[in-house]
């Protein structure tokens, strides 16, 4: 009797599985084997294109103030490098999601297609194993915030950008024209 504990969560056989028992597959950022659900699949492509981003942002600059000539050409290079790096990682992200649903990685051509690759968001993973592995771990708390949140951050930013960005560049048109009619009084 000393062992029960009543506030221990239930275990039960569900799926054929265990409580407990269940295998998950180990993550790996850098791979295209194996599985990932749907909010890992936002997080990690939402975390890499910003760490990537930046770095090609802050190389871009270093290397157009360095660059003595060559200011316009080498950014551009720089900023090339990251969108191929980008577009590589989002493919191998988009094989890994493919086999969360049991399909074969050859399906992550189409993630190159605007609003097709939204079908990587939408379709749920496979339960228990399949052909591909098991079934990647549960989400943290982290993945839901960078999965989720940050993407709502980004488009509420955007909103206010659209709306704040014609607003001042009115309030610099009607400024200048009070300046030029101030100097045409004076006159």
């Amino acid at each position: 009797m000393a062992d029960y504990n009543q506030y221990q969560a239930p275990k039960s056989n569900v799926d054929g599985v265990e409580a407990g028992t269940q295998q998950f597959a180990r993550m790996k950022v850098l791979s295209a084997s194996g599985r990932i659900g749907r909010i890992r699949y936002l997080a990690y492509g939402f975390a890499v294109f910003l760490v990537i981003y930046l770095v090609a942002v802050i190389l871009s600059a270093i290397v157009a103030l360095g660059a003595s000539g060559a200011g316009g050409e080498a950014p551009r290079t720089v900023m090339g490098f990251a969108y191929i790096l980008i577009t590589i990682y989002s493919v191998m992200l988009a094989i890994r999601r493919s086999h969360d649903f049991n399909v074969t990685g050859w399906l992550a051509v189409l993630s190159l297609i605007p609003l097709i690759n939204l079908f990587f968001i939408f379709v749920p993973g496979t339960k228990g194993a399949n052909d591909y592995g098991p079934p990647p771990p549960p989400n943290t708390t982290g993945n839901y915030i960078l999965g989720l949140g940050m993407p709502i951050i980004i488009a509420v930013i955007g909103i206010l950008a659209a709306i704040a960005i014609p607003a001042y560049q009115g309030y610099i048109h009607k400024s200048k024209q009070l300046q030029q009619q101030q100097l045409q009084q004076s006159r």
